[in-house]
């Protein structure tokens, strides 16, 4: 009989995926764990394995097109001599051996048009809507449906502005705050951006992790309050004492960097600023401040730019950070990092290395509140004591959300890790 299979609940906040490459065709036999298709979501990319052995019926969305959760991704016939009930299966993490962590929610089949299935409950959890329903599918958290019928307001008249074009409660209280436009003056609305032909180019799909780095970058511009904030380091005596110390990383099989030290001094800066490692709750209208420092490593990978995150940043050693650095960039060069190596940061540092340049002012991984920029070390003249002297400088540049943030939080936070970089003795009584 025909069993289909449903996009299932990847992860928490998860609403759709990006059909990335199908490991089957229609007409193919499966195997019952057997791969069959990858799929891209906004935390990472996984692996969904058959639930069932059979025949490759239908499938119903192809490469490059989304999939919400809870609709029929495949169909496949497994030879059963009865209907069979319908439930995804926990997804593989791509490159990992099994299922890392606690098994995802089942997503429920579409209810019928009169009532809507949900999935997931309390703030994040997400609304599945029957794409059959007379109604336009509208994306919100259930908070957010309840103020829009406490309001008045119809969601489908809202104009979303959250991820994968969710209504946010803002949203409903806009709406509500807007005039209607008289019926002859529609609202205004920015049209798509069409490229004419113009010579000899070449086209290429905005997808896959591509399109997740667009949309990411989109909507950190346009919600949170940029400012930027930098400030020349001298790194001499850090340049020393990381010299001195690589035979001894090298003996333990590390390659000692630079970058371990920064977590370090980025970390103890924010104990003294806590209000840089916090997120908006746009829901609740409360600024989380997080006591635990996942620090985010963004760096250049095979498909783009790639956020990686090192755990419990503030538990650990120099040279335990520099492994698990190491770690988690090869991870995303060879395309193996997990879901859980790509998310739950709390502040991103932005790296590229020697090619680090002067200054740039970098985007906020959104929704942290901070980002640092670090830039090239190169010899320059200083003046100290007096005399022009040649001496390791090398700039730091500071995005921060200023709905968040004052400018002095930046600034400050900012002069403490320089403090610790120029003095690395001092970083290291600042060690937990």
């Amino acid at each position: 009989m025909a069993f289909s299979f449903y996009m299932p609940d990847i992860g928490e906040g998860v609403v759709e995926g990006e059909i990335v490459a199908w490991k089957v065709k229609e007409g193919d036999r499966v195997g019952l764990d057997q791969p069959l298709v990858e799929v891209m979501t906004d935390k990472a990319t996984v692996e969904l394995p058959s639930p069932r052995a059979g025949t490759i019926v239908k499938i119903n969305y192809r490469d490059g097109q989304i999939c919400p959760v809870g609709q029929v991704l495949v169909v496949i016939d497994d030879g059963a001599g009865a209907s069979a009930s319908p439930a995804p299966a926990a997804p593989h993490t791509t490159g990992s051996p099994g299922n890392h962590g606690a098994a995802p929610r089942p997503a429920a089949p579409p209810a019928a048009p009169a009532a809507p299935a949900a999935a997931g409950a309390g703030t994040g959890a997400i609304q599945l809507v029957d794409a059959t329903a007379a109604r336009p599918r509208v994306l919100a958290t259930p908070a957010t449906r309840r103020l829009a019928r406490q309001l008045g307001v119809e969601l489908g008249q809202v104009q979303p502005t959250g991820t994968h074009g969710r209504v946010t409660t803002d949203d409903v209280r806009g709406h509500r705050a807007s005039p209607s436009p008289a019926p002859d003056r529609p609202a205004a609305a920015y049209a798509p951006n069409t490229i004419a032909k113009a010579g000899d180019e070449e086209r290429i799909p905005l997808r896959g992790m591509r399109k997740k780095i667009a949309e990411s970058m989109a909507r950190a511009v346009h919600t949170a309050a940029h400012f930027t904030y930098v400030e020349e380091i001298d790194m001499t005596e850090l340049v020393a004492v990381r010299e001195r110390a690589k035979a001894r990383a090298a003996e333990r099989g590390v390659k000692l960097t630079y970058l371990p030290f920064i977590v370090k001094a980025v970390v103890s800066g924010l104990k003294k600023w806590p209000q840089l490692n916090a997120s908006l709750d746009e829901t609740t209208q409360e600024i989380v401040r997080k006591k635990y420092y996942h620090i985010g490593i963004a760096a250049q990978g095979p498909n783009g730019l790639a956020v990686s995150v090192v755990r419990e940043a503030d538990r650990r050693s120099i040279f335990d950070l520099s492994r698990e650095i190491d770690r988690l960039g090869e991870a995303v060069k060879a395309g193996t990092a997990t879901r859980e190596d790509l998310t739950g940061g709390t502040f991103t540092i932005s790296s590229l290395g020697k090619l680090g340049g002067v200054l740039a002012t970098p985007i906020i991984n959104f929704p942290e509140v901070a980002i640092i920029g670090v830039h090239k070390i190169e010899e320059r003249p200083a003046v100290r004591a007096g005399q022009i002297v040649a001496r390791h400088l090398m700039n730091l540049s500071i995005s921060v959300d200023h709905r968040i943030a004052d400018g002095w939080d930046g600034a400050m936070f900012l002069q403490d890790v320089k403090a610790l970089l120029e003095d690395p003795t001092t970083m290291f009584m600042e060690m937990v």
